[in-house]
């Protein structure tokens, strides 16, 4: 287990120690190791298969997925995902349980799913040496990604709001650069805000951006988002949160194995939300190079095989929804806990903040 402790919102090694110790209970050898730094989670992945671990659980966010799944690809080590990120991406597209107030069972629930799910072969991205899971990113999300990473308190204290600020500002000093996009061969020259290659559907919790993707096809979707200023870059953001990339002439999309991108000025990358180095780069698929852990209810749409419960479609006004619900939720737990609380006091403890009566005046604590 690759655990990567400053993830998500809040700690959880309790949770993690109470998840190790269960698949210990269960039989099986289990080794908890902490990523140190950048990379790191990549070569703990590397060592533990060469030692011939069956499975290496990625414990994180999607950025340790992908660090975790670089280590892994062409090998028999299966990728099992505990999600402790903030986005979580991957498990929320696969019906991974992700922890919230909601859903505090969630970190076992997901460890069931390692001794319970089903195995499945998936392509991997790759770009000059390093594999990705969900998607790289050239131009303005990569820039994004650049100025959040020195600031991981902040990301961790709010979250998805930091990436959301962050682009807000950023909106307003990109620009379109001028690049050369090569897609199987074929060449466009475009003035682009960002190209993004996707392995996956979802692109954040709750943009899908590319619902044509499957996980084992031998093909990544390409979008190109054109544009010249600020104006463009909220026109894209509004079509993404509309669901309508699809028939936006502003971007362009198309399915390839081989993709490269040369701008005129270098731009920065992004693999899985973590930043990846500049422009030019080469991108390409390795297809079906990694076994993973999936839930028996996985939607078969997302694999050419299927096998799988059917998809159920997923709106941006639905998951909004979903994600409103779920902090509604959390505003009553934390009502009823409270609630518990004061109600599990001794009687005492409640009145003794109750007004004094006063005909007790002048009398002493101890009284």
């Amino acid at each position: 287990m690759i655990y990567n402790p400053v993830a998500g919102h809040r700690d959880m090694h309790v949770e993690v120690i109470r998840s190790a110790e269960h698949l210990r209970s269960l039989g099986w050898q289990v080794q908890l190791c902490r990523t140190e730094a950048a990379g790191h989670g990549a070569r703990l992945a590397r060592e533990a298969r060469e030692a011939g671990a069956d499975m290496v659980v990625a414990v994180g966010g999607d950025g340790t997925i992908g660090q975790v799944a670089d280590g892994l690809v062409n090998s028999a080590t299966q990728l099992g995902v505990i999600p402790v990120g903030t986005g979580n991406v991957w498990a929320r597209m696969l019906g991974i349980p992700v922890w919230g107030p909601s859903n505090r069972d969630a970190i076992m629930a997901a460890t069931r799913i390692l001794e319970q799910g089903e195995t499945r072969r998936v392509d991997v991205g790759w770009v000059d040496g390093h594999h990705f899971m969900l998607w790289a990113g050239v131009g303005f999300d990569a820039q994004v990604a650049h100025e959040i990473e020195p600031h991981r308190e902040v990301r961790r204290s709010l979250g998805n709001w930091a990436y959301l600020v962050t682009a807000l500002v950023q909106s307003l000093v990109m620009r379109g650069e001028r690049t050369t996009v090569v897609v199987d061969g074929r060449v466009f020259r475009q003035r682009l805000m960002m190209l993004i290659v996707s392995n996956a559907r979802l692109y954040g919790p709750l943009w899908e951006l590319a619902p044509r993707a499957q996980l084992d096809d031998g093909l990544l979707d390409v979008y190109l988002f054109k544009g010249t200023n600020t104006l463009d870059t909220f026109r894209h953001l509004v079509t993404l949160m509309a669901g309508n990339q699809g028939v936006d002439p502003q971007i362009e999309y198309y399915q390839a194995r081989h993709i490269t991108v040369i701008p005129e000025r270098s731009l920065p990358v992004h693999l899985d939300g973590d930043p990846f180095g500049n422009t030019p780069v080469n991108i390409q698929v390795v297809p079906r190079a990694l076994s993973v852990v999936v839930p028996r209810w996985t939607p078969n749409a997302l694999f050419q095989d299927g096998g799988f419960e059917a998809a159920q479609t997923s709106t941006l006004a639905g998951r909004i929804s979903a994600q409103w619900h779920g902090l509604t939720e959390r505003w009553q737990a934390e009502r009823q806990r409270l609630q518990r609380q004061l109600e599990g006091r001794p009687r005492d403890e409640r009145t003794a903040t109750k007004p004094a009566d006063p005909s007790e005046h002048g009398r002493g604590l101890d009284s």
